[in-house]
């Protein structure tokens, strides 16, 4: 009998207990939204960067004497290092090409790269 009388208090306890629980989720449900939100993080913000879009003196002269001695040359690189523009790294490239300053190793269409000009 003591196995009976547990047993049906488990299940009435059980019964009683589910509104509540129910009547807790609602109202958990309806406050959620006013609730605390999750803090999404920002992310890693890239800094600007305030490259130059055309040639001054004093770059163009760097572009002339400096970059021809470096063993690797890209338009990247070219653009990291004098602050231009990707389009203006390209037609330096050109340009020292046409001055016979550098010299081509691979040409493909989303990377050139190139060296110097010294052995050939």
């Amino acid at each position: 009998e003591e196995e009976a009388s547990c047993g049906l208090t488990a299940r009435m306890a059980g019964k009683a207990a589910a509104p509540k629980s129910k009547e807790a989720k609602a109202k958990a449900a309806t406050s959620g939204g006013k609730g605390k939100k999750k803090k999404w993080s920002k992310g890693k913000v890239k800094e600007k960067l305030q490259n130059l879009v055309l040639f001054d003196k004093a770059t163009y002269e760097k572009l002339i004497s400096d970059i021809p001695k470096n063993k690797l040359i890209t338009p990247s690189i070219i653009s990291e290092k004098l602050k231009v523009n990707g389009s203006l790294a390209r037609k330096a490239v050109k340009e020292l090409l046409s001055k016979g300053l550098i010299r081509t190793i691979s040409a493909h269409s989303a990377q050139s790269i190139y060296t110097r000009a010294s052995h050939s």
